[in-house]
């Protein structure tokens, strides 16, 4: 099973609003207690509305459904920037209008804990900070091909500032919210990071070849 496919089925269990413990979602789902873990801090970092924690269980308060569709993420992205931009432009009539299209949007993408008065806006960010999901996009994207490692200046949810040399595996899309899944020499770990809470991403001249327990294949199971 791929894990965009795991991460979507783990979704859908959550979604009746009951505690589900990580083993049981594992059994469930037939992967570690680990991998559920790693899954569950990936799809905080996207902005999914999970609550709980690792051995008391997960739940989720809010009903999630995505309909089929066959958007591709280049054109999710390019929708998710003109709306971002229309809210910005000094016309009323095109920053109703794109407030509109965002709820009906709001309608067929995945749905997080935000008021319906506040759709399209992050968790806890104006949204006019949505255009910082695009803004160190193309470095990210040419990293990655390039295989080239990145120094990112990344600000947590907890507003704690820090600078982090990485290696940038992938990028995914969770409704509204892009991140990337990287290798963190800093914490000698995998860490996800949200696009749009990146302030700074510069590409460094040292490239990097794939070592066993860095590779994004060693993240997913």
């Amino acid at each position: 099973m791929r894990r965009t496919d795991r991460l979507f089925d783990i979704i859908q269990i959550l979604r009746d609003g009951r505690l589900h413990r990580a083993q049981d979602i594992a059994r469930r789902l037939e992967v570690s207690t680990r991998t559920i873990y790693r899954d569950m801090d990936t799809l905080v970092a996207s902005g999914v509305p999970v609550a709980g924690e690792r051995g008391v269980g997960y739940m989720i308060t809010e009903a999630i459904t995505l309909p089929p569709l066959t958007l591709t993420p280049a054109e999710l992205e390019a929708l998710n920037l003109g709306i971002a931009v229309a809210t910005q432009i000094a016309d009323a009539e095109l920053q109703a209008a794109a407030l509109t299209l965002a709820d009906k949007i709001d309608a067929v993408l995945p749905t997080q804990t935000i008021a319906e008065a506040d759709a399209w806006k992050f968790a806890v960010y104006p949204f006019a900070d949505a255009t910082h999901n695009f803004t160190h996009m193309p470095v990210v994207r040419a990293a990655i091909k390039a295989r080239q490692k990145l120094r990112l200046v990344y600000t947590s949810k907890e507003a704690m500032v820090t600078t982090r040399t990485v290696r940038p595996l992938h990028m995914e899309y969770w409704g509204r919210v892009w991140t990337l899944t990287a290798w963190c020499e800093l914490r000698e770990g995998f860490r996800v990071f949200r696009l749009d809470l990146i302030e700074s991403a510069e590409a460094l001249p040292e490239l990097f070849v794939d070592e066993p327990g860095k590779r994004l294949k060693d993240y997913e199971p």
